[in-house]
């Protein structure tokens, strides 16, 4: 029975948070349907095992949630996002009107900005170009996907998405993990997005078929609630917040626009490699603070910093393009609550499922899966990825409750933590975007498309190409290690 139960809690937690149901409520309930089945106690998972693991995701991960939000929607409304976009296409042109979407989506995503306010100006400027080039509206969505979820999310070395974040505090990693193999796994992804969204171009261009409607509007995905329900779980901002605060009118120089993305780079980079490294950080083994450690703690801090400095220098170089600033900030810090507790209570689920008897079972079989532990791992964020239709919360459940034993196997078999660290977020950005996923919920919604029109072409530029970028850094990781 405690299997099934499991399984059962599962169904239910995945059915109704598809169907708009908020998973705040479902995942307690399906906890605790897992629980019974197993004749646990009830009320104990709820307030002791779901709430402790919920709890812990919160206080590790909140505040990246809250200035990744701030720092994206200032600069949203300062113009930022929108100056480089215009910057990017007018130099690249209609002729090559898919490359510059694709940039323009990897520069603000890399430099910190979040999806979701990502899509809301990257999406217009892709409409125009693609109008003015004749490209079917069909594939936007994946030319959108390709610059905006594959490798700036999972692959490049030092993104400060979410999911390039959550392996730090459990393998003791920072952003920059395994950086060798995370350019050629970037350069995959990228190449084979690029290639597949041409080809697809060329196909239709043969074939007479051009662009054709008009644009829903990014209004649209901000007034559906079933579209909310699922981007919250999906990613770290809440669409609903796009519409708060005021734009500026005009638009800033680019190198204004920039400069906020490039502080946030540099300053991750120097506080990752240079900074906490030459710091006395002894003090955070005392239980006061936790018993815990810079290699626990650094990565996390190092993109807290990057992030504040980035909003400090946003507001210095655009303070009079931000008509309404306290509206804006209040706006961007809403936007990150409804997400963080959405993806705390998968993560508060996935507790109280490891502490049934009957998850030894589960855990058995994945470390199970031939290949070693790189390959189980893989297997194991995808398959909790894909269920969930939550990078973030697939990944956190998933080394929650079996990453210390990668870590062991991986100090057993020799393996680089920064290598775990690398497979497992690439892992996370694969499966995650089935038709279920909030992002591509979103994206069709926003781009006026639906599954059947463009789902295809965005499984090929975000599912097989970083699939296939995962298994060349599986097999490159298993021969010549970590570099």
């Amino acid at each position: 029975m405690g299997l099934a139960g499991i399984a059962i809690g599962l169904v239910i937690l995945i059915g109704f948070a598809f169907r708009g149901w908020s998973v705040l409520l479902l995942a307690p309930i399906a906890a605790l349907i897992a629980a019974a089945a197993a004749s646990e106690p009830l009320l104990a998972h709820w307030t002791q095992t779901f709430m402790t693991g919920a709890a812990g995701f919160v206080a590790q991960f909140f505040p990246l949630f809250l200035l990744g939000a701030v720092f994206g929607k200032l600069m949203d409304d300062s113009g930022a996002v929108r100056s480089i976009a215009a910057w990017v296409s007018e130099r690249l042109g209609a002729e090559r009107a898919v490359l510059a979407v694709v940039l323009v989506g990897a520069c603000v995503t890399y430099g910190g900005v979040n999806l979701m306010v990502a899509f809301f100006v990257i999406v217009p400027m892709a409409e125009a170009l693609f109008r003015e080039a004749n490209i079917p509206r069909r594939l936007m969505p994946a030319a959108v996907g390709v610059g905006t979820f594959t490798f700036t999310m999972s692959a490049l070395p030092g993104s400060p998405a979410l999911q390039n974040a959550i392996p730090m505090p459990f393998f003791g990693t920072t952003l920059f993990a395994a950086p060798g193999l995370g350019l050629i796994a970037s350069a995959i992804m990228l190449g084979f997005g690029l290639w597949w969204v041409g080809l697809r171009e060329a196909s239709a261009r043969r074939a007479g078929e051009g662009f054709e409607g008009p644009l829903t509007g990014a209004d649209a995905m901000v007034d559906d609630v079933r579209v909310r329900e699922l981007a919250t779980v999906a990613r770290d901002f809440d669409p609903a917040e796009l519409a708060q605060g005021e734009r500026g009118d005009g638009l800033p120089p680019v190198w204004a626009s920039a400069a906020p993305l490039i502080a946030v780079l540099a300053v991750n980079l120097a506080m990752s490699f240079v900074i906490l490294p030459s710091m006395d950080t002894d003090f955070l083994g005392e239980a006061r603070w936790g018993g815990t450690s810079l290699a626990a703690v650094g990565g996390v801090w190092s993109v807290l910093v990057a992030l504040a400095v980035g909003i400090l220098v946003l507001l210095l170089l655009h303070w009079h393009r931000l008509p309404a600033i306290k509206e804006t900030v209040d706006a961007g810090a809403n936007a990150s609550v409804l997400p963080v507790i959405s993806v705390a209570s998968l993560v508060g689920f996935g507790g109280v499922v490891a502490a049934m008897p009957a998850f030894a079972v589960v855990r058995d079989w994945v470390l199970g899966i031939g290949g070693g532990p790189l390959v189980s791992l893989a297997a194991a964020i995808n398959i909790l990825s894909a269920l969930t239709g939550s990078a973030s919360g697939g990944m956190t459940i998933a080394l929650g409750t079996l990453g210390e034993t990668y870590l062991r196997l991986a100090a057993e078999y020799g393996i680089d933590p920064a290598l775990l660290h690398r497979v497992a977020v690439m892992s996370s950005g694969t499966l995650d975007c089935l038709p279920h996923n909030g992002a591509v919920v979103t994206l069709l919604k926003v781009c006026g498309t639906t599954h059947g029109e463009s789902y295809g072409d965005l499984v090929m530029s975000v599912i097989v190409g970083p699939v296939l970028a995962l298994v060349a850094v599986l097999v490159l990781g298993s021969i010549v290690g970590s570099f």
